[in-house]
């Protein structure tokens, strides 16, 4: 839940798969949804779109769990060489990828908080 009460549930990419191919070969994601990944330290990540079907919208959320970056609209990448997205100016520690048109939706800005539980 961001602050101001907007929701998305997110997967946790945590299998090599998810990791290495994200939303790739998707035909769509759910409203509200998406992926998140969890690092183990924080960075400057990067991302890509190699192999996905639908634009997505990144958010590089931190440590502290506040978004420090965001890259709305981010094209489907069919072969080599695909855009890098990122680094965010500041180190993250998870990044949250989602359906296209979710950052405008849901009002997010930089600096908004993540509140978030896991379920395992």
């Amino acid at each position: 839940t961001f602050t101001g009460g907007r929701e998305i549930e997110a997967e946790v990419a945590d299998t090599p798969e998810k990791l290495l191919f994200c939303l790739a070969f998707r035909e769509g994601v759910p409203p509200n949804s998406g992926m998140l990944y969890i690092f183990e330290t924080s960075d400057r990540y990067r991302m890509r779109t190699k192999g996905f079907k639908i634009p997505v919208d990144m958010i590089w959320v931190d440590e502290s769990r506040h978004v420090v970056h965001m890259v709305e609209g981010a094209d489907p990448c069919s072969q080599d060489p695909c855009p890098l997205y990122g680094p965010p100016p500041e180190k993250a520690r998870y990044v949250i990828q989602t359906l296209a048109g979710f950052i405008k939706l849901a009002g997010l800005v930089p600096g908004i908080e993540l509140k978030f539980t896991l379920r395992l």
